[in-house]
C-alpha cells in the first residue's frame, strides 16, 4: 500500500486522538490564562506572603519540566489519597504550566502600560480597581496577545507528553496504530503533519497580530 492509502486508513483513529489533544490544550489554556493573570498581579502585590506564594507557583511551573509536573499529579498525589484520571491529571499539569508562563507575559504587558495612563485614570477620579480593570488591564492584555498565542501553541504541542500517562491523545494513538503493523514511519509522519496543521496557522496568526500591534504601537 502507498503512504497515502495508509494515511487514509489511519486518519479516523488519528482524528480521535487529535480531538483529545485539542480538548486538553483547550482546557489548559482556558483555565491557565485567567490563573496567569491572577499570578501576574500577585507577584507584584505589596503583601509579602501573597507575593512569595505566587512567585513560588510561577517559578516551579516554569522551572520544572511539564513531564515532571504531569508525573507529580498522576503518580505523586495518590500517595496523599488524591487520585486523578489520566486525562484530568494532564489537564491540571498543563494548566499549571500555562498559568506559569502566561503570568510572566501578562505581567510584562501590564507593566508596559504607560505611566501617563495611570495618572490620567487618577485625574479622572477612577479608583485603583476601576483604573486597573478599565484602563490598565485591557491595554496590558492587548500587548500580551502575541506572547499568549505562543504559549497556546506550546500547550497544544505539550499535550504529546500526556502519552507518558496513557492518555489517548494524538501521540498515544499514533503509537498504538504503529504497534499493530510496525509502520511507525508512516504513522509518526502523519502525527507530525497533524500537529503542524494546527500549529502552523496558529503561528501565522501570531505573526499577524504582532505586526498589527506594532503598526498601532
Amino acid at each position: 500500500m502507498s503512504w497515502l492509502t495508509d494515511w487514509l486508513n489511519y486518519l479516523p483513529q488519528m482524528a480521535s486522538g487529535l480531538s483529545v489533544s485539542l480538548l486538553i490544550a483547550g482546557i489548559s489554556i482556558l483555565l491557565g490564562f485567567p490563573l496567569g493573570l491572577g499570578l501576574g498581579v500577585l507577584v507584584t502585590h505589596r503583601n509579602l506572603v501573597l507575593r512569595t506564594l505566587a512567585l513560588a507557583i510561577v517559578e516551579i511551573g516554569r522551572g520544572a519540566p511539564a513531564l515532571v509536573i504531569l508525573y507529580l499529579f498522576y503518580y505523586g498525589l495518590p500517595k496523599f489519597g488524591i487520585a486523578f484520571e489520566s486525562i484530568t491529571a494532564a489537564c491540571l499539569a498543563l494548566t499549571w504550566n500555562a498559568a506559569a508562563y502566561s503570568s510572566e507575559i501578562i505581567r510584562a504587558g501590564l507593566q508596559s502600560v504607560a505611566r501617563g495612563q495611570h495618572e490620567a485614570s487618577s485625574a479622572l477620579g477612577l479608583s485603583g480597581r476601576d483604573a486597573f480593570f478599565r484602563v490598565v488591564m485591557p491595554q496590558g492584555i492587548r500587548s500580551a496577545i502575541p506572547g499568549l498565542m505562543g504559549v497556546a501553541i506550546q500547550m497544544f504541542q505539550g499535550t504529546s507528553l500526556a502519552y507518558a500517562i496513557a492518555v489517548p491523545e494524538l501521540m498515544k494513538t499514533a503509537y498504538n496504530i504503529g504497534s499493530q503493523d510496525f509502520n511507525y514511519l508512516q504513522v509518526f509522519t502523519l502525527a507530525g503533519i497533524c500537529y503542524a496543521v494546527i500549529s502552523m496557522p496558529a503561528t501565522w496568526i501570531t505573526v499577524f497580530f504582532e505586526k498589527r500591534l506594532a503598526r498601532h504601537a
